[in-house]
């Protein structure tokens, strides 16, 4: 019976000792409930509160920038820091702070006047283009008001346009005059994790990836003929394009045989496509050269070039600019589309991992950089091309970085918070000192990121109606409760409420800040011992593999232990008091009676979390034990725990055990949290024999090893199945590989992702959503069992295990 019919939840009800009252929460005010009355009453309730988070909070930009930009004259730069804007010379020596009004920005880039700066900012929670004297003279220009995200842009050849993404679903060119947008492309994009656009050397196309079937394609616009060519079209990911300085190739990273989804892109490498069917240089070529007859100078002309660079001042630097600027202008890009994927080659190492290529060229010289593990760890590497010169690869630096730019032929990355200087003669790195403190208050901090958090989902959220929920209403409701907020845990218990109401899985915002930080924290050493429940200090039994099992250590049920560390235990106190420190201990001194006798038992603690673990593949060793002896040896079993990495080695390592002795397979997945390895455990599954082989006098043996699929298999599932596990079952019934035992899953599948805020809080933010092939969203259907069997709490008192039992059934009578 309702005692209470409120239109929003309440939350946190209390009953009082004497049961008369039920104090709750509801629209954060407190109510109390008289059981008597049935009435519901507020109490007046005057707080004194010390209002900290408006009072201005110190920063340093020192190892703390996020985005970077240089001047055309290589003067001046602009960088951004905890979302605020700044300017400076380029040594980092005069700083000034452009103000944000408490939004958050993200980019930043120089118009060729090198006085002008264009930056990406926040707007009702969305990202929009700005622009601003550099000086901070003056006042900004909102260049666009768009309810989407506007971002990853980059500037043409000659600076007179930019390209960016908007968005899920368009490309926009940018006047870099008129500072007026376009769309030239709308496609699906996805509003995040995306490649940068770029513009070819010539100007004349544009560069940018699209989505099909779930893998990034590389496409090129061409701005004269608004045509659109999928230059890759395969089934698999190529990703952040990169054009070469000469126009003649595009280079990309890609693993070339297997889709990116739904793992993420593995094992990539760096690939370069040759856009025309050119050939190298000839060296007889170039020694006819030598020979050739010299071009007549022309003195006269000559004297007065002379003349006029010493009346100007000019250095020889400018000179080769201006030469590079003209070789620009001639430049021709062509796109030979017949045959263009048999020109790809890949040009970093064999092996390890390969990503984001960045491509320079000086003279005759081209340096394609790239991050890379190929030594061991992840690092900056680049390969240099020269003619009639032999590729070489070498280490830049340790670690990825975030940015490499070039401004008036010198060039800076962005490495770990950090600008530095780079010479590409000799590969060194020079870092650019800034240090800066600057002023911020956190209230206004934490309502941009309200703001912004609202906008990713109401961008990315993979359901539309969201769930049926009115998403701007939501804002509406929530926002008034900004003022209300004090501190950091305020800030979260209001977003992640606001994000409840989506009903939705996969959800949630963290955050800590330095304020939060706590001095201490506490640790429970665990033995690896369950002990008696009526005398807390009594060992009931000594679990498997922990560390009171090893052979050294003289534990045994019914031991009592005494003292810890000589201190004597009073049995009245809490067991936990004695074994919870700072820190995990290396070894704990026990002093135990058994048989009325006293002895020291040294042993070294684990954690809880691992301790847990231990317990939980007893649990899974047990059920083994039980298959065995029920279906006398001819069942494999295998559990889950999740669907991660581990798990699927785990997995797989059983199969290789078990699958080619048994006649069937159980594989558990209750109890299994999620991951994301549903393809390669249902791949393992699905494979059939299709061939044998023989030696002369030996045994038949199948092609392929493992054909668990020509065996009975039975899939086991309960209510806490979820996440990739509910993919997994989902597959399995699809696929028709074999019987699903047990009761309905969770229902809490959305693939999610992390995006990040100006604090280095998060939210996660499910955008993609997993269907059946008859369109049936598994976050409202969950998967049903074909054999509903369900375990109760007895019979898990008792070691009854229903479920289990049932598989074993089924799977012998298919053997019969």
């Amino acid at each position: 019976m309702a005692l209470t019919k409120f239109s929003e939840s309440i939350k946190r009800p209390y009953v009082a000792a004497g049961g008369k009252t039920i104090a709750f929460e509801k629209g954060y005010q407190i109510f109390l409930y008289d059981v008597a009355s049935k009435k519901v009453t507020q109490p007046t309730i005057a707080l004194s509160r010390n209002q900290v988070l408006s009072k201005s909070k110190e920063f340093n930009v020192n190892n703390s920038i996020s985005y970077f930009d240089v001047a055309a004259d290589g003067k001046k730069m602009a960088f951004v820091s905890r979302g605020e804007l700044f300017v400076s010379d380029s040594e980092g020596k005069f700083v000034r702070q452009m103000p944000s009004q408490g939004q958050r920005v993200m980019e930043v880039k120089w118009l060729k006047d090198s006085k002008t700066l264009l930056y990406s900012q926040t707007y009702q929670g969305y990202l929009n283009w700005y622009s601003r004297r550099a000086d901070g003279v003056g006042e900004v220009k909102q260049l666009t008001e768009d309810l989407r995200n506007n971002r990853e842009i980059a500037f043409g050849p000659d600076l007179s346009k930019a390209v960016y993404l908007s968005g899920r679903d368009e490309v926009r060119v940018l006047d870099l005059a008129s500072l007026k947008s376009k769309t030239v492309v709308k496609d699906e994009l996805w509003g995040f994790q995306n490649a940068t656009p770029s513009f070819s050397p010539d100007g004349k196309y544009i560069l940018f990836t699209a989505i099909r079937n779930f893998e990034q394609d590389i496409f090129v616009h061409n701005l004269s003929t608004d045509q659109t060519i999928n230059l890759t079209n395969t089934g698999v990911s190529e990703t952040s394009p990169s054009w070469s300085p000469d126009g003649k190739y595009i280079y990309f990273a890609s693993n070339r045989t297997k889709p990116a989804f739904p793992t993420g892109m593995q094992n990539s490498s760096i690939f370069r496509m040759a856009l025309e069917n050119f050939d190298e240089p000839y060296r007889s070529n170039k020694f006819d050269e030598l020979f050739s007859q010299p071009v007549k100078k022309d003195s006269v002309s000559e004297k007065k070039l002379d003349d006029k660079n010493r009346d100007k001042g000019r250095s020889e630097e400018k000179v080769k600019d201006s030469t590079v600027e003209k070789d620009k202008k001639k430049l021709l890009i062509t796109i030979d589309i017949k045959g263009l994927r048999d020109r790809i080659e890949q040009v970093s190492p064999a092996f390890g991992t390969q990503s984001d290529p960045i491509t320079i060229q000086k003279g005759e010289k081209n340096y394609v950089f790239f991050s890379s593990n190929h030594e061991g760890k992840y690092g900056l590497y680049r390969t240099i091309y020269e003619p009639f010169e032999v590729t070489k690869t070498e280490k830049v630096i340790d670690g990825g970085i975030a940015q490499f730019t070039e401004a008036n032929g010198k060039y800076f990355i962005l490495n770990k918070g950090t600008i530095q200087k780079y010479n590409l003669e000799q590969n060194k790195l020079d870092g650019v000192s800034i240090n800066f403190r600057f002023n911020r208050d956190l209230e206004n901090e934490f309502k941009q990121m309200f703001y912004e958090t609202w906008a990713g989902l109401e961008e990315n959220y993979y359901d539309s109606t969201f769930h049926g929920i009115d998403w701007a209403a939501m804002k509406k409701k929530y926002e008034p409760y900004l003022t209300g907020v004090n501190d950091r845990n305020d800030l979260r218990i209001l977003l992640n409420d606001m994000l409840g109401e989506l009903n939705s899985s996969h959800l949630g915002f963290t955050s800590m800040g330095v304020e939060e930080r706590k001095p201490f924290g506490y640790v429970t050493n665990e033995i690896g011992v369950l002990f008696q429940q009526d005398n807390p200090f009594h060992i009931a039994r000594v679990v498997a593999n922990s560390p009171a099992s090893r052979k050294e250590i003289d534990l045994k049920e019914g031991d009592e232990i005494i003292a810890i560390n000589g201190q004597k235990i009073d049995p009245k106190v809490d067991r936990d008091t004695y074994f919870t420190w700072p820190s995990l201990a290396e070894e704990i001194q026990l002093t135990v009676k058994r048989s009325g006798k006293e002895m020291q038992v040294n042993i070294r603690p684990l954690s809880s979390t691992a301790f847990k673990d231990l317990i939980y593949d007893e649990w899974m060793k047990s059920n083994r034990g039980k298959v065995d002896e029920w279906s006398k040896n001819r069942i494999a079993y295998s559990h889950m725990k999740n669907m991660s990495g581990s798990e699927l080695q785990r997995f797989l390592i059983d199969m290789a055990e078990q699958e080619n002795n048994k006649d069937g397979i159980i594989l558990d997945l209750r109890y299994n949290t999620g991951g994301n390895v549903h393809d390669e455990v249902l791949r393992f599954l699905s494979q059939r024999p299709y061939l044998k082989w023989q030696y002369r006098g030996g045994q038949m043996a199948p092609q392929s090893n493992f054909a668990p699929a020509a065996k009975p298999i039975v899939l086991l599932i309960n209510e806490q199945s979820l996440s990739d596990a509910e993919m997994t079952a989902a597959g399995f019934k699809e696929l028709k590989l074999g019987k699903i035992i047990g009761n309905e899953t969770y229902r809490w599948i959305i693939f999610t992702s992390a995006k990040g805020l100006v604090d280095g809080s998060s939210y996660r933010l499910p955008a993609w959503g997993c269907y059946t092939l008859d369109g049936k969203d598994l976050e409202y259907t969950g998967v049903a069992p074909d054999i509903l069997v369900k375990n109760t709490i007895q019979d898990r008192t008792e070691d009854k295990d229903p479920q289990l039992e049932r598989a074993v059934q089924e799977i012998l009578k298919d053997l019969k």
